[in-house]
């Protein structure tokens, strides 16, 4: 009889734990659905502390509707501070273009006077820096309109060499006055999936760097190959080369390589052009060459190689 009540005893210790685990579980459960129903309107941006009432909610719950009312409010503060400089870069844009023009054309008609050769350095001078100013107010309107959304990069699978072919034949006269040839690989004929565009924005700022940076008598090589996933577009120089610093620190907004101080720049072309290709949803790549020189590689998502596009 004794043995029989322990068992009995036994058996409902054991129904009282069960139950207790159960309804742990179960509430545990309800908490984990409410937890994931939060983040979920958090990540789609419809969280509204006031559909969430404090008193009914445990200690985690209280304490995460806090940290994403928090996460809500610092957004918001980012959108106002990114539309602020998306308007003063524009406004910067806007109120310079006009005047810079001017400076521009009136310095062109000047050169075409006579003028004393120390006048006519310095007219060459205000030229070269109006130039640069206008390089630096566009690449700054271009990655601010990249980064503010307000261009759409919009890749789709087209042909890759015609696009090259274009840029080389844009850029061999200004190569050849420099005493830089600028030659492109012969290869196979493939697709890719890129904005014609922005691409050729990118790769037209690595063909600058190059010939920029490469002595007369050098040589500047534009290569482009398919692969299984991806394709690679190489811009390679025979140029001032990179350190490892500037292997680390050559796509960082302004950074400019102590090797090139004495060269005119900005630091902005090679940062444009990966902001491009990462919205491609592609990468980029700075080498060192062995032989002298740097390389920069783009590397896209790669379609069906084809001999149709010419």
């Amino acid at each position: 009889m004794t043995n029989n009540i322990f068992t009995v005893l036994a058996w409902l210790a054991a129904a009282v734990v069960l139950g207790a685990g159960l309804l742990l579980a179960a509430r545990s459960a309800r908490e984990m659905q409410r937890l994931g129903d939060m983040l979920e309107r958090a990540q789609d941006d419809r969280f509204d502390e006031a559909s969430w009432n404090e008193s009914r909610l445990s200690r985690l719950e209280a304490k995460l509707a806090r940290f994403l009312r928090a996460s809500a409010l610092s957004r918001r503060r980012l959108d106002e501070d990114q539309a602020r400089i998306k308007r003063l870069v524009s406004d910067i844009s806007h109120q310079t273009k006009t005047p810079l023009s001017s400076i521009l054309l009136y310095t062109e008609l000047l050169a075409e006077r006579p003028l004393p050769e120390d006048e006519r350095g310095m007219l060459r001078e205000i030229g070269r820096q109006g130039e640069k100013l206008r390089f630096l107010i566009d690449a700054l309107v271009k990655t601010s309109r990249l980064e503010s959304g307000i261009v759409q990069v919009m890749p789709h699978t087209q042909p890759v060499r015609p696009m090259l072919e274009e840029l080389v034949g844009a850029w061999r006269a200004r190569a050849e006055q420099k005493g830089v040839t600028l030659s492109l690989e012969p290869g196979p004929d493939f697709s890719a999936s890129f904005d014609a565009k922005w691409t050729a924005e990118a790769v037209g700022n690595l063909l600058d760097n190059a010939v920029k940076y490469t002595p007369a008598g050098g040589s500047v090589t534009v290569s482009a190959r398919p692969f299984d996933l991806f394709c690679r577009i190489s811009v390679a120089d025979t140029g001032v080369g990179l350190t490892e610093q500037d292997q680390a620190r050559v796509f960082e907004r302004f950074y400019r390589a102590p090797a090139a101080a004495n060269q005119e720049g900005v630091g902005l072309g090679l940062y444009l052009a990966r902001q491009i290709v990462t919205a491609e949803g592609g990468y980029m790549r700075a080498l060192r060459r062995k032989a002298g020189g740097a390389e920069f590689s783009i590397f896209l998502s790669c379609g069906q190689i084809g001999r149709a596009h010419v």
